[in-house]
């Protein structure tokens, strides 16, 4: 494999290692790169025409993910993100930064690279290699936009990639990165931290997280059948759609309020309305969601009542919610219910792991309110119900733009 090397004029030469199991998807082997200042106006540019390529491609409009990634990276929300970040500080990025992005969520690689790319850093993105067809589309476009002859700088400085478990692979762009952006679980995190990097080298880990919901049940009651049916739309999408593996799906609902039971039994038909329409559960699927059901008998005593509507909807009602709730998850459409009058009666169990907080009915205040009176160590998101998904700059809790740049301090 090649080594970094250094030119006269200061910047850093870098070569893509030669390696059969290495893929290009799009961009090319950096060769050379400096920092952009964060949000330069060809960065945003570049996104822009990202955008409106993938809006106006039929393919797209087949996968929500990608319209959701299209939309994010249109002009007005780039120009949003960009007036919060100014604060009047001069700002460079780090670098060259490394993506590890999730093997089991299709779109989050491009998330992942806009990330690293707005905070003006030379990006290697390692994609899934499960062949997601989202992926293919996604990087079609960005590789066409890049060959576009007023974005050879930004073609220059990135890489998309997939490749097979190599440790030979991660542990080169590791010893060569001055940053890394590592989406994973646990063992994962702790396996390419053991991987060696530059002195100055920043981490940001997304690991494994718990996400959960709440819902005022006299709010729910008051909707006509419009907004439930588009209510049960935005709780599909935030948990179907990815059939809860996403880090920030709940897994649990808590019902606020003495009408519980009658909340239940118009919101869950609802729901159960929507994923008969649009989801299909694969046979090994439901086999996994009846195994791990019946784990749940065996090993749950908090279990009051399990209600099922039919193989696509589960429901496990707790009596109580042990301190390791983050232990119980749900997947292929399978959620625990927790009743309570106050929604400080669930603060016991939000640990480290407890990411999004997704909620109907609700102030914001209240909610607010409940994470910082109680101090508590978990939840950096609080999100309507309908937008779990929506990936942005301020994730995990993390700043991530200006996590990848560094600050110029000028007296």
């Amino acid at each position: 494999m090649a080594e970094l090397r250094t030119p006269k004029l200061g910047g850093v030469v870098t070569y893509i290692p030669n390696d059969s199991n290495l893929i290009f998807l799009a961009g090319s082997k950096i060769k050379s790169f400096r920092p952009f200042v964060p949000f330069d106006s060809i960065l945003i540019e570049f996104l822009i025409d990202i955008s409106s390529e993938l809006i106006n491609r039929p393919e797209s409009r087949t996968y929500p993910d990608i319209m959701a990634f299209a939309f994010w990276c249109r002009k007005a929300n780039i120009k949003k993100l960009k007036k919060r970040f100014e604060d009047g500080l001069y700002r460079l990025g780090l670098g060259l930064v490394f993506h590890i992005t999730p093997s089991n969520v299709p779109v989050n690689f491009a998330f992942s690279f806009v990330f690293g790319l707005l905070s003006g850093n030379s990006n290697i993105v390692r994609a899934p290699t499960k062949p997601f067809p989202q992926v293919d589309v996604i990087c079609e476009v960005i590789k066409s936009i890049l060959l576009l002859e007023k974005y050879a700088q930004i073609n220059s400085m990135t890489a998309i990639v997939k490749y097979s478990q190599k440790d030979k692979i991660t542990k080169y762009f590791s010893a060569n990165s001055n940053a890394r952006l590592i989406w994973g679980g646990d063992e994962t995190i702790r396996n390419i931290r053991n991987f060696s990097t530059p002195e100055r080298c920043v981490d940001i880990a997304f690991s494994d997280r718990y996400s959960f919901c709440v819902i005022e049940t006299e709010a729910v009651l008051e909707l006509d059948e419009r907004e439930l049916q588009l209510l049960a739309e935005h709780f599909y999408n935030d948990t179907y759609l990815m059939d809860q593996n996403a880090c920030s799906s709940p897994h649990l609902v808590v019902w606020l309020g003495k009408l519980g039971e009658r909340g239940k039994k118009r919101f869950w038909p609802a729901v159960y309305q929507v994923v008969q329409k649009k989801y299909g559960l694969p046979f090994v699927n439901a086999v996994d969601k009846f195994t791990s059901l019946c784990q749940n008998a065996i090993d749950l005593d908090q279990i009051k009542s399990i209600t099922t509507h039919g193989n696509l909807l589960c429901r496990i009602l707790m009596d109580t919610l042990p301190d390791n709730m983050d232990k119980w998850r749900g997947k292929f459409g399978c959620f625990y219910e927790f009743d309570a009058t106050d929604i400080n009666q669930v603060s016991h169990i939000v640990n480290k792991r407890y990411q999004t907080l997704t909620y109907f009915g609700l102030k914001k205040s209240y909610l607010t309110d409940f994470v910082v009176q109680n101090r508590l160590f978990g939840i950096d998101n609080i999100t309507p119900i309908g937008s779990a998904l929506d990936v942005g700059v301020f994730w995990d809790g993390y700043d991530i733009v200006r996590c990848l740049s560094r600050t110029i301090n000028v007296k």
